[in-house]
C-alpha cells in the first residue's frame, strides 16, 4: 500500500491538532520535536484533514509528501523489546525465549501501542504501583490493548479494553489471544463515554488518550470508580502538567506518583 505522510508544526494549539488527526482517521502520530508526523492511505481525503488540522491550528505549518514504500524486513528490524520495571513489552519475533508470565507480545502492525512511546512506558510503570490480583480494569483508548494485556499480566481478573477505533480492534483481539489472557481481557469497540459507566464499578481507570480529552472525562472516570479506586492518566506533555494539575485539583482527585519520560508526563490519581 502506498502511503502520504504529513509533517505538521502546530502554532499554538497541538492538542488540536493531534485530535484532528485521530478524528480524520490516523492510527497514531509520532512526536518528533515541535512536529507531528502520521501517514495516511494514498487515496485518503489529504483535503479534508489539512482543512481539520487548519481549524484546530489556522497557523500550523503542514508538509505533505508521498511517503516511499516501506521495507518490511528493514523496518521490523527497527522494532524493538523494552524493560518496562517487572514487564517486557516485545513483538512476537523477539518474545520466543522470554518469560510469557511477564512479557506484553504486540505485534506493532500500526508501531503504535508497542512500547516504542514514552506515554505506553509511562503508563505501564504506573500500573505496577496500582494493579492488584483480583482487580476489575478499564482501559479507555486501549488501541493495540498492550495496557489492558499488562493490567492482566499483573493480575487483574477482569479488564474492558475500550476502543472507538474500528481499525485498531482487529490488531488488539490478535494481541490478546497471542498473550493468552483471552478470559480474562475483553475487547469493546465504542465510546468510552457511553461504555465505561456502564461496566462501573469498576477499581481502576487507565487512559492513555490526549489532555483535553482526558480533563473532559475527568467527572466520568470518578463516578465510575470503585471505592478506593485509582485511575492512570497518559498522553499528557510536560507542557500540559500545570493545566492538568489544575483540573485535577478541582475535580476533587489526588495526584499519588508521577511519571515523566523525555517530554511526556503520566500521573497517578485517586478521588479525594
Amino acid at each position: 500500500m502506498s502511503w502520504i505522510s504529513l509533517r505538521i508544526t502546530p502554532e499554538s494549539n497541538r492538542e488540536g491538532v493531534i485530535a484532528a488527526l485521530f478524528e480524520s482517521g490516523s492510527q497514531g502520530v509520532q512526536e518528533d520535536g515541535a512536529a507531528v508526523v502520521t501517514h495516511f492511505p494514498a487515496d485518503a481525503r489529504i483535503h479534508e484533514i489539512r482543512n481539520a488540522v487548519m481549524a484546530a491550528d489556522p497557523r500550523a505549518d503542514i508538509a505533505i509528501a508521498d511517503s516511499p514504500d516501506t521495507d518490511y524486513s528493514e523496518w521490523r528490524a527497527s522494532v524493538s523489546s523494552h524493560q518496562v520495571g517487572g514487564l517486557v513489552i516485545a513483538p512476537p519475533w523477539l518474545a520466543r525465549g522470554l518469560d510469557p508470565e511477564t512479557t506484553v507480545i504486540v505485534d506493532p502492525v500500526m508501531a503504535f501501542g508497542t512500547g516504542e512511546h514514552p506515554t505506553t512506558r509511562g503508563a505501564m510503570r504506573l500500573m505496577q504501583g496500582v494493579i492488584r490480583p483480583g482487580d476489575v480494569v478499564a482501559d479507555v483508548g486501549a488501541g493495540s490493548a498492550v495496557l489492558s494485556i499488562a493490567a492482566a499480566k499483573l493480575g487483574a481478573t477482569r479488564v474492558a479494553a475500550i476502543e472507538i477505533e474500528h481499525d485498531s480492534i482487529g490488531n488488539a483481539e490478535e494481541n490478546v489471544l497471542a498473550n493468552s489472557v483471552s478470559e480474562r481481557v475483553e475487547v469493546i469497540e465504542g465510546d468510552a463515554t457511553t461504555l465505561l459507566p456502564l461496566l462501573a464499578p469498576v477499581r481502576v481507570v487507565i487512559a492513555n488518550i490526549i489532555s483535553s480529552v482526558l480533563i473532559a472525562m475527568l467527572p466520568m472516570m470518578k463516578a465510575s470508580l470503585a471505592s478506593g479506586g485509582q485511575a492512570i492518566l497518559a498522553g499528557i506533555l510536560v507542557e500540559e502538567r500545570d493545566a492538568m494539575v489544575s483540573a485535577l485539583d478541582a475535580g476533587g482527585w489526588a495526584i499519588e506518583r508521577e511519571d515523566t519520560e523525555d517530554v511526556w508526563w503520566s500521573v497517578q490519581i485517586a478521588p479525594r
